[in-house]
C-alpha cells in the first residue's frame, strides 16, 4: 500500500507547457469543455469590466439617465392619451390626472442623474421637450388630438398655451435652476403636481361651501391642495435624505 501510495505522488503533476486543466482528465472531449467554460468565463469578465467603465462615466451615465427618463415620460402621455381617446375618464379628470402623475413620476427618475448641474441640465431638457411640444401645439403648428383632449378642458388647442405651457416650464425651471437637492424644487413641483391637481378633483365633488373672496374656489379643495402638496413635498424630501446630506434641515 505504500508503494503504491509512493508511486502515485512520485508522478509528475505538471508539465512544462502543459494546461492545469489537464489534471482532471486527459481525454481531448473533457479538456475543448474546459477551454471553452474558460473562453466564456473571459467574456463575461470582459462585459463586466466594460459595463464598470460605463457606469464610472458621469456623461454616459447622464445620458442613460435622460433616455429612460424620456421613454418613461413618453408611456405616461402615451397612457393618458389613450384613457382619453377611448373616454375612460372625463375630461376634466383625465386632463388633472396628466397633471398629477407626470411631474411626480419624472421626479422618481432624478436619482439616476448625477448630482451636478450636468444631470440637472440634462435632466431638464426632458420637460423641456414639452415647452416645444405645447407652442406648437397651441399654435396649430403640429396636429395631435389626442394630446389636445389629455391636457385641455374643452378641447382646443389654444389652452395648451396657458395651463399646460406654465406647467412645463415651471418644472423644466425648478429642475435646471434648483435640481434635487433644494426644498424649492420638491415643494413648487408636488405643491404644482400634486396640490393643484387633487384640489381640482376634490373641489368639483365636495367643494359645494366657496370661499368668500373667490367664488371659483371651495374649501374643500383648498384644504385638499394644502394637504395634498404637503404629504408630497415631505415623502419625497424624507425619500431624498439619503442621497444628500444637505437633507439634515428635514430629520
Amino acid at each position: 500500500m505504500a508503494l503504491f501510495a509512493s508511486s502515485v505522488f512520485s508522478l509528475p503533476l505538471f508539465k512544462s507547457n502543459s494546461d492545469p486543466y489537464c489534471l482532471f482528465s486527459t481525454k481531448k472531449g473533457f479538456n475543448l469543455g474546459f477551454q471553452k467554460l474558460k473562453t466564456r468565463r473571459l467574456h463575461r469578465t470582459k462585459v463586466v469590466v466594460h459595463f464598470a467603465m460605463l457606469s464610472e462615466n458621469p456623461l454616459i451615465g447622464d445620458l442613460i439617465a435622460t433616455a429612460f427618463s424620456g421613454g418613461i415620460a413618453l408611456s405616461m402621455l402615451r397612457l393618458w392619451e389613450e384613457t382619453a381617446k377611448r373616454g375612460v375618464f372625463d375630461q376634466k379628470t383625465n386632463r388633472k390626472l396628466v397633471h398629477i402623475s407626470i411631474g411626480l413620476v419624472f421626479m422618481l427618475c432624478w436619482p439616476m442623474f448625477s448630482s451636478g448641474q450636468q444631470g440637472a441640465i440634462l435632466a431638464a431638457f426632458i420637460p423641456g421637450l414639452n415647452i416645444i411640444k405645447m407652442l406648437l401645439l397651441g399654435l396649430g403648428i403640429w396636429k395631435d388630438d389626442a394630446t389636445v383632449k389629455s391636457m385641455s378642458r374643452f378641447g382646443d388647442h389654444r389652452e395648451l398655451l396657458k395651463g399646460p405651457l406654465y406647467y412645463a416650464f415651471s418644472i423644466t425651471y425648478a429642475c435646471a435652476i434648483y435640481w434635487r437637492y433644494s426644498p424649492i424644487s420638491i415643494g413648487l413641483i408636488c405643491n404644482l403636481c400634486a396640490g393643484d391637481g387633487i384640489a381640482d378633483i376634490v373641489g368639483r365633488r365636495f367643494g359645494k361651501q366657496k370661499l368668500p373672496y373667490n367664488k371659483n374656489k371651495s374649501f374643500a379643495g383648498s384644504i385638499a391642495m394644502a394637504a395634498a402638496g404637503f404629504l408630497a413635498s415631505l415623502g419625497f424630501a424624507t425619500d431624498s435624505c439619503t442621497i444628500s446630506p444637505c437633507w439634515g434641515i428635514f430629520k
